[in-house]
C-alpha cells in the first residue's frame, strides 16, 4: 500500500508492505522547500527505488482526503458569507477548477511519469487509486502503528473536509467514528487565529507561539472564553465566527478581534511585547482546558484506559503533557508525524485494513521504528563524497568517535549529527540533529543566533538515556518522539533571587532556572525526548559516552537545519549547512570533520535568502 498526502501542505509518503512500515518521507526533505505542498515526486521515487519497487507491486494507492467534500465545504462557506470573502472565493477558484478538481487525474498523470522512469521501460500502469477522509487518515495514523490493540483516537487539526476534531475507537483491524465537530469550529484554527495575530507564519509558526507562552500571563482567559469560544462542559465547543476571517478571507482574524484585543496584528519580524507573550499564554491555557475535558469526557463515556492522538494540535507537547499529568488515561500514544505529513501513513493503513479487510498485527513497542524510515547514507558513500569535494575528515571505529564526540561537547563545541535514515515528521531524533552540552548556560544563545538563526526565546529539547529519565525530569513514561513536555527534576532546579523573580518577559531569558540551563524553560520543563538502545543504538551510544565522561545522561537535540530550511536529507546538505553556519564539528555517520580544518568558503550572505523565514 502506498499512502499519499499532497496539495495542501506537508506533502509526503508512506509505503507499508503486510502492514509494516517499510518507509514514510515528506516531499519537503528532497526538494528542500519547507512544508512543501506539490506533488510529492521525489519522495514516491525514493520509497519505490530504496525498495526495488515500481507501481506493479503496489496493490493500492491511497490518497489522505476526499477533495470533492471538501470543495462542498469551501462553496457552502463562501456561500454563506457572501458577497465578502470574493477575492479569496475567486483565488482559491482557480486553484481548483486548475488542479484539485480533477486530482485523480492529475495523481494518474504524475504517476505514469513515474512508472516510466522507474520501470525504464513504455509501462504506465497504476494501481488503483482510493481515497480516504480526512480524519479517518489521521485516526488510522494514530491507532494502527500504536502498541495497543484497543484504545480511544482523538484527532484535532485545523479542517479535513468539514471535520475540525474528532473521536473514534480503535480495536483490532476496526477504527469507528464516535462523534466529530465540523468547520468553522476548529481549535487548530482558533490557536492558528492567534499564531497570525502575534506575528507568526501559519501552519509552522504554531510551535514558536507555545514556545513564547511560559514567558506570558494568561490574563486573556476569560476575555477569549466570553468572546471568541464557548466551552462545554465535556470540552466540546463552538466558536463566535463574528471575530475570524479564515472562513471568507486571506486573513485568520478580523476587526472585531482586533478591537477585542485593541491593536492590529504584529508584523513579522518587529518586536514581541509582553502583550503578545500574554495571548499566547492565554490562548495556550484555553487550549490545554479542551483537551483536558475532551479527554476526561472520552474516557468517562467509554471506559478505554489507552488514548491516541493525531492532528495538529497533538503536537502541542506542552497540551500533551499536561494530559500526561492528569492521568486520565492509563496510557498515552501521539503519532509523532502528527500533521497532514503522517496521514499519507494513516491512508496506507486505511487501505490494508479497512478496503483489503487485512488483519492487525500490535507491536507492543509501537511499529513507528522510532519514525526512522527516509533515507540513509553508507559511509562509503559519504567517503567518496567527501573525497570529491576536498573535505578534511577523519573516520573512526564506533567507539572512538563516540567519545571524542563527547569530548567536543564537554568542550562547548556544537556538533552536527548525521546518523543513520532519516526521521519522519517534524521532529530530529537523533537521526538528523545538531546537538549540544545542556549544562552549558551560553548554549542556548549560541545555537538560537548563530547556528539556527532564529529568534532567542526558542528552547531547545533534551535527549536522556531512557533509564535516566527519573534522575532528570518529573516523568514516569518513555517519551521517545519529543511530544511531551515534563518538569526539570526539583533537585536540579535553581530557586529564584526576589530581583530575578520581578522580571517580565524575554529579561528571564538569560536567568539559569536549572543545571541544565541549556534544555530548562522559563517554567521549570523541558520537552523530552528518551533514547534507548533498540531504535538508536548509536545515538543511545553517543549519550552514554557523554554520561561516562561528564556523569550527565543528557544532551541537547535540536533538528539538523537554520531557520526556513527543511531538516538536512543528504550528506551535501549536512556539509553545506556545516560550512554556512557556526557549526564547530559534523559527524557523518563514522565521519568526523572539524570546522578549523575545512577549506576557506567566502562568507555567502544569500544562504538565509534561500529559504522563507517560518
Amino acid at each position: 500500500m502506498l499512502g499519499i498526502s499532497c496539495f495542501y501542505h506537508d506533502s509526503a509518503v508512506a509505503l507499508i508492505c503486510e502492514g509494516e512500515i517499510i518507509s514514510a518521507v515528506q516531499e519537503e526533505r528532497f526538494s528542500r522547500k519547507k512544508h512543501d505542498s506539490r506533488f510529492p515526486e521525489n519522495a514516491i521515487k525514493y520509497c519505490l527505488k530504496a525498495n526495488n519497487l515500481n507501481l506493479r507491486d503496489i496493490k493500492n494507492i491511497v490518497y489522505y482526503e476526499k477533495p470533492l467534500l471538501t470543495f462542498e465545504r469551501l462553496l457552502e462557506t463562501y456561500l454563506a458569507a457572501a458577497p465578502r470573502g470574493g477575492r479569496s472565493f475567486i483565488a482559491a477558484m482557480q486553484v481548483w477548477l486548475k488542479e484539485k478538481l480533477f486530482l485523480k487525474s492529475a495523481l494518474k498523470k504524475n504517476l505514469k511519469i513515474i512508472q516510466r522512469e522507474i520501470s525504464k521501460t513504455k509501462d504506465e500502469y497504476i494501481p488503483e487509486i482510493l481515497f480516504a477522509e480526512h480524519h479517518q487518515s489521521h485516526a488510522a495514523a494514530a491507532f494502527y502503528p500504536s502498541p495497543y490493540e484497543e484504545a480511544v483516537i482523538l484527532c484535532m487539526d485545523g479542517v479535513g473536509e468539514w471535520v475540525t476534531t474528532s473521536a473514534w475507537i480503535g480495536k483490532g483491524k476496526d477504527i469507528d467514528p464516535l462523534w466529530e465537530i465540523s468547520f468553522p469550529h476548529s481549535l487548530g484554527l482558533l490557536y492558528s487565529a492567534f499564531t497570525y495575530y502575534c506575528g507568526f507564519k501559519v501552519n509552522s509558526g504554531e510551535y514558536k507561539l507555545m514556545g513564547l507562552a511560559p514567558y506570558g500571563e494568561p490574563r486573556f482567559v476569560e476575555k477569549i472564553k466570553d468572546n471568541l469560544i464557548d466551552i462545554k462542559d465535556d470540552g466540546t465547543f463552538r466558536l463566535d465566527i463574528s471575530y475570524f476571517k479564515y472562513h471568507r478571507g486571506f486573513r485568520m482574524t478580523g476587526r472585531k478581534f482586533h478591537k477585542l484585543f485593541g491593536s492590529p496584528p504584529r508584523k513579522g519580524e518587529t518586536e514581541l511585547t509582553q502583550f503578545h507573550m500574554d495571548l499566547a499564554a492565554s490562548i495556550q491555557v484555553v487550549t490545554e482546558e479542551i483537551v483536558l475535558k475532551l479527554a476526561k469526557s472520552l474516557r468517562q463515556e467509554t471506559g478505554i484506559k489507552n488514548i491516541c492522538l493525531a492532528g495538529g494540535v497533538a503536537l502541542n507537547c506542552v497540551a500533551n503533557g499536561k494530559l500526561l499529568q492528569e492521568n486520565i488515561f492509563d496510557e498515552i500514544w501521539i503519532q509523532p508525524a502528527s500533521g497532514d505529513s503522517g496521514s499519507a501513513l494513516g491512508a496506507a493503513f486505511v487501505g490494508w485494513h479497512q478496503h483489503q479487510k487485512q488483519e492487525r498485527v500490535v507491536n507492543t513497542n509501537d511499529s513507528m521504528k522510532g519514525t526512522y524510515l527516509g533515507p540513509e547514507f553508507s559511509n562509503k558513500e559519504i567517503t567518496n563524497y567527501l573525497e570529491q569535494i576536498n573535505a578534511i575528515f577523519h573516520t573512526h571505529s564506533d567507539s572512538a568517535l563516540f567519545e571524542l564526540v563527547a569530548e567536543e561537547l564537554e568542550k562547548g563545541h556544537v556538533i552536527g549529527w548525521f546518523n543513520g535514515p532519516m526521521e519522519f515528521g517534524p521532529r530530529a531524533l537523533g537521526g538528523r540533529s545538531i546537538l549540544g552540552d545542556p549544562r552549558n548556560q551560553k548554549m542556548q544563545s549560541v545555537m538560537n543566533l548563530k547556528i539556527k538563526y532564529r529568534e532567542s526565546f526558542r528552547p531547545f529539547a533534551p535527549s536522556v538515556l531512557e533509564e535516566d529519565i527519573f534522575n532528570q525530569f518529573e516523568m514516569n513514561v518513555k517519551s521517545p518522539y519529543m511530544l511531551m513536555v515534563a518538569p526539570v527534576k526539583k533537585e536540579l532546579c535553581k530557586k529564584m533571587t526576589e530581583e530575578e523573580d520581578k522580571l517580565f518577559g524575554l529579561e528571564k531569558l538569560n536567568i539559569p532556572r536549572s543545571s541544565l540551563p541549556a534544555i530548562t524553560h522559563v517554567d521549570y520543563t523541558a520537552r523530552v525526548q528518551t533514547v534507548n538502545t533498540t531504535t538508536n543504538p548509536r545515538y543511545y551510544n553517543l549519550i552514554s559516552a557523554f554520561k561516562k565522561k561528564t556523569g550527565c545522561p543528557t544532551i541537547i537535540n535540536t533538528s539538523f537545519n537554520v531557520r526556513g530550511e527543511p531538516i538536512v536529507c543528504t550528506p551535501q546538505d549536512a556539509y553545506r549547512c556545516f560550512m554556512r553556519t557556526e557549526i564547530d564539528v559534523l559527524v557523518l555517520q563514522n565521519q568526523i570533520l572539524f570546522k578549523r580544518e575545512q577549506p576557506n568558503v567566502e562568507k555567502d550572505e544569500t544562504w538565509m535568502q534561500e529559504f522563507e523565514l517560518d
